[in-house]
């Protein structure tokens, strides 16, 4: 078998077999296919598509490349959880506890920000002492001690997938949908979750702008992890505005915590309790979506979901103070508010535009590996369909300096659109994948 015979089957819209995309994922991993080839398989990929068993068979080969977890060896059961990003989304960070509370394991594996979506990691660390690198054997003793992890990925996951992003990332194969999807699903597998509920968004501030298309890489993941023996659902959410208030590490894991207590923002708290009840019904705590409301309502409402947040804390290495008093988390030294310059309804409040404004604060990322402020970020006062007088908040900026400070403000005035009629709030989801 040769490369340029894969390459050149693809090329011609011919299907794969399991054998030829092992064989090349396997090859290019240890260096024997050089990325000139790689980057043509890619092209051809993006430009002839796969069928759901030729992305199964991808997705399984890049999970076999480096280091799997077993966690049926722990627990009978673990569910998983997976955003595709966004802004303002600090949803795992309240979820997990919510569902370990209602009795089901939650192994979870998260990542950091990198432009303008945010990080679950980053938002961790704004709590002095967590730990977010667990060994293997860390994170295996936790989840059967605790039944509960929520960590990095330290493990050599996929390796296979992280050296062909790189090449995708600049030979703008990037959205190739099954690319996207075995990307995602490589590592889900790895991590080894039996079920794992997909949080896809869509919208201005998603990597998938159009219902169309997050709809279609939700019902491919779907297809991967039936074809891969996992129970895999998806559901379609909006970012076309920030989730919650909150944008900014510390403001962010502050929000969490409020959720957890009762006092988070009402299309955050319902967002998060929609995931949990998917999850516990997936892992088989509960026998429907009602019945699984039911029982995240109440983590809510005894205290309980706080409770495991802070033995997550504690077990991995945090200062559960900082749980019991989210105002100890750290604050920027600067305040200002953007007033609305206008009476009226709004309609549009871009939420990339305010993620975007968030990394100049400093809250992000330009590149991988930059140190990040964790105090600073944006308070969003208002959603679409609001009604607003002429100087009423729209946005409160946290920031280290002011001329920072003057530069996002101005961003910030750009992001918001207004109507004279009224505005329809937008829809917290789009439904399941079919």
């Amino acid at each position: 078998m040769r490369a340029v015979d894969v390459i050149e089957k693809k090329r011609d819209g011919k299907s794969l077999t399991e054998e030829e995309i092992r064989y090349f994922i396997d090859g290019y991993t240890n260096g024997e296919i050089p990325d000139y080839q790689a980057a043509a398989w890619a092209m051809a990929v993006l430009l002839q598509g796969m069928t759901a068993e030729e992305t199964t068979h991808l997705t399984l080969a890049m999970a076999d490349s480096g280091d799997t977890l077993d966690l049926s060896g722990v627990v009978d059961i673990a569910v998983d959880k997976h955003s595709s990003g966004g802004v303002g989304d600090k949803t795992s960070i309240a979820v997990v506890p919510m569902v370990r509370a209602c009795g089901l394991p939650v192994g979870k594996m998260s990542g950091r920000g990198l432009g303008f979506s945010g990080g679950t990691l980053d938002k961790l660390e704004s709590i002095p002492g967590f730990r977010t690198n667990l060994s293997k054997e860390e994170f295996l003793a936790q989840l059967g001690s605790l039944g509960m992890v929520l960590s990095g990925q330290s493990l050599d996951l996929a390796p296979a997938d992280g050296k062909l992003y790189s090449l995708r990332d600049v030979t703008a194969t990037v959205q190739s949908i099954p690319l996207i999807a075995s990307s995602i699903m490589s590592k889900k597998i790895a991590a080894g979750a039996q079920a794992i509920v997909l949080d896809v968004k869509t919208g201005n501030g998603a990597f998938m702008e159009t219902l169309e298309e997050a709809r279609k890489l939700a019902h491919l993941m779907v297809s991967i992890g039936e074809l891969s023996g996992r129970d895999v659902i998806a559901v379609l959410s909006d970012m076309d505005q920030p989730l919650g208030k909150a944008v900014g590490n510390a403001m962010e894991m502050k929000e969490a915590i409020l959720t957890l207590m009762g006092q988070g923002p009402a299309d955050f708290t319902e967002h998060c309790l929609e995931i949990a009840s998917h999850m516990l019904v997936l892992g088989g705590r509960a026998k429907d979506q009602a019945e699984a409301r039911n029982l995240a309502e109440k983590t809510i409402e005894t205290g309980s979901g706080l409770d495991y947040l802070k033995k997550l804390v504690e077990a991995q290495s945090g200062d559960v103070s900082y749980i019991e008093n989210p105002d100890k988390l750290a604050e920027a030294p600067l305040k200002t508010i953007v007033a609305a310059p206008q009476t009226g309804f709004i309609s549009e409040v871009h939420a990339r535009t305010v993620g975007e404004t968030a990394v100049m604060l400093g809250a992000g990322r330009k590149v991988k590996g930059e140190a990040i402020d964790l105090s600073v970020g944006i308070m969003v006062e208002v959603k679409v369909g609001d009604r607003v007088e002429n100087g009423q908040p729209l946005f409160v900026i946290h920031a280290r300096d002011a001329a920072e400070m003057e530069a996002a403000k101005e961003k910030l005035l750009g992001t918001v659109k207004f109507s004279s009629d009224p505005v329809s709030p937008l829809p917290l989801f789009y439904g399941m994948a079919d």
